[in-house]
């Protein structure tokens, strides 16, 4: 049994949130909030509301025992970029890439 979670449109790169989320696969829930608690990156607080969301989908919906939890899953994949303009010399202009991610987390019970 498994319960996930998904957060859509997060305005971070895929790759920074993808940082983050190397560090808490495959670890208890309980640690992976701890880690991500003490984590000075801006994707940290995106992860753990969804990995809350999932343990509280586990525990809600599928009768999941919240202290067995441990995230079997966690992927940041790439969603749409927004593209800018900025104004620069001589008339010009450069583009910017306003880049967003959609993190996605499953999370399953331990068998022990």
């Amino acid at each position: 049994m498994e319960a996930k979670a998904t957060a859509k449109y997060v305005h971070i790169s895929a790759r920074k949130a993808g940082q983050v989320c190397d560090l808490v696969r495959g670890k208890d829930v309980n640690e992976a909030l701890a880690i991500l608690k003490f984590t000075s990156r801006y994707a940290s607080e995106a992860i753990s509301k969804v990995i809350k969301s999932a343990a509280a989908n586990a525990e809600n919906n599928h009768e999941m025992d919240a202290d067995k939890l441990y995230i079997a899953h966690i992927v940041a994949n790439q969603g749409p970029t927004m593209k800018r303009f900025m104004p620069r010399a001589q008339g010009r202009a450069t583009e910017i890439r306003k880049r967003t991610s959609h993190i996605e987390v499953i999370v399953k019970e331990r068998e022990n």
